[in-house]
């Protein structure tokens, strides 16, 4: 098994690391604490071409897919996570218009439509470097009626079909890009007859349609560039050609290709490296403004070590599972990316706050980067769809009914 990345994945690679240590992670404090959205590490995203990583390459993209996608976006990280997590929602916006779509048996007709609509949109990442947000997550989140088969997610977000288009109505939290995105790639539940999986729409929602609102502080703990405020939507008109998705796709892509959920846990592993890297140019004396002696860290080499083990036990599991990533993967590869993911959000915490006690006190300090990392890394094990709990849960029901499957088999 070669788990190097290809020629092609290593040039991506190379480009988002040097955008992130040389443009991303000086100014990285400065957004951090003025809680505001990092424009521009968008507008050197824009002039790299990687805003349109994800755009096929008949369209003037770059033709990644969600493996590329991943190490890509765990380069981005180790200059500003903020960054990297919202990127996450533009690219996974991009990929699911494209490859599975092919393989989910629509109509050539309704293919051949998305497939315009999806042209349209591309170019208009490509030429005008537009770019999307995923407004996903609603107040209701429990209860049978309406519910997607993952963490418990329902639709609170209704649309009604009105003179050629759609009416949408309803209310999103945590909105990351809330007010920066040019379109929020909106989930809501088509007000007619029939099954609810075939209503789900996924709408591309203009940033200034009248009755677009975003409200509320943005004051969290980490994650503070992500200006994840909420999004009201008041008698929102959109046209029929605002569909991202045909309807009934969206409700299929979040049950039948999980992989997708694991994308934002490249950013908390490219968090990882950037603590465990800051860590060593600390304790060498490589940091500027340090009284830090080569050696002299209080709590040994062995820390580091096995900081070190941490990483690239978490990175080996992370990539063998963004590496299986399909539509209706087997319930093994399924399960592998639900380890992987728990993996990463428990890892990136205990890595970050390792980094702190083997560093010591002056690290904590806000002329260095690792109290936010710090930060940081705590929002990925509460983050929807997969929170940790989530995720452990399911994990668990899977193995236990597989179990008692292959026993009634046998």
């Amino acid at each position: 098994m070669d788990m190097r990345p290809s020629p092609r994945q290593q040039e991506l690679v190379n480009i988002a690391y040097k955008l992130a240590v040389e443009r991303f992670a000086p100014r990285a404090a400065k957004y951090d604490r003025e809680a505001a959205f990092p424009a521009e590490d968008y507008a050197d995203l824009r002039a790299s071409g990687l805003l349109a990583l994800c755009v096929p390459e008949e369209h003037g993209g770059l033709g990644a897919g969600f493996e590329t996608y991943c190490l890509v976006a765990e380069q981005l990280a180790r200059g500003n996570a903020s960054t990297a997590l919202t990127f996450n929602m533009h690219s996974l916006s991009m990929l699911m218009m494209a490859a599975p779509i092919r393989e989910l048996g629509l109509s050539p007709e309704v293919h051949r439509r998305h497939q315009d609509l999806s042209a349209r949109r591309f170019r208009q990442v490509v030429e005008e470097g537009v770019f999307y947000a995923q407004p996903h997550s609603e107040p209701v989140e429990s209860g049978s009626a309406d519910q997607l088969d993952v963490g418990g997610r329902r639709f609170g977000t209704r649309a009604q079909r009105v003179n050629g288009g759609y009416l949408v109505n309803g209310r999103k939290f945590f909105v990351s890009s809330a007010g920066a995105a040019d379109y929020y790639a909106t989930p809501a539940l088509l007000q007619a007859d029939g099954p609810w999986e075939t209503r789900t729409l996924y709408l591309a929602i203009p940033r200034g349609a009248p009755g677009v609102e975003f409200v509320g502080e943005w004051d969290p703990m980490g994650l503070r560039a992500t200006v994840s405020r909420d999004m009201n939507l008041k008698d929102v008109w959109v046209p029929a050609d605002a569909e991202i998705l045909p309807p009934g796709v969206f409700g299929q892509l979040y049950q039948r290709h999980p992989h997708l959920f694991i994308g934002f846990s490249a950013t908390f592993l490219g968090l990882m490296q950037a603590a465990y890297d800051f860590t060593i140019d600390y304790l060498t004396g490589q940091m500027p403004a340090t009284s830090a002696q080569p050696g002299a860290s209080p709590a040994g080499g062995d820390a580091v070590a096995e900081m070190l083990f941490t990483l690239e036990a978490t990175r080996a599991l992370y990539y063998r599972a963004i590496s299986e990533e399909q539509l209706d993967p087997p319930v093994e590869s399924t399960q592998r990316a639900r380890a992987a993911h728990v993996q990463v959000q428990r890892s990136v915490v205990s890595l970050t706050g390792e980094a702190i006690r083997v560093c010591g006190g002056r690290a904590t300090l806000k002329r260095y980067p690792l109290e936010r990392y710090y930060r940081d890394a705590r929002a990925a094990a509460v983050m929807r769809p997969w929170t940790q709990e989530v995720a452990v849960q399911q994990a668990g029901e899977t193995a236990l009914a597989k179990a008692g499957s292959d026993a009634s088999a046998g």
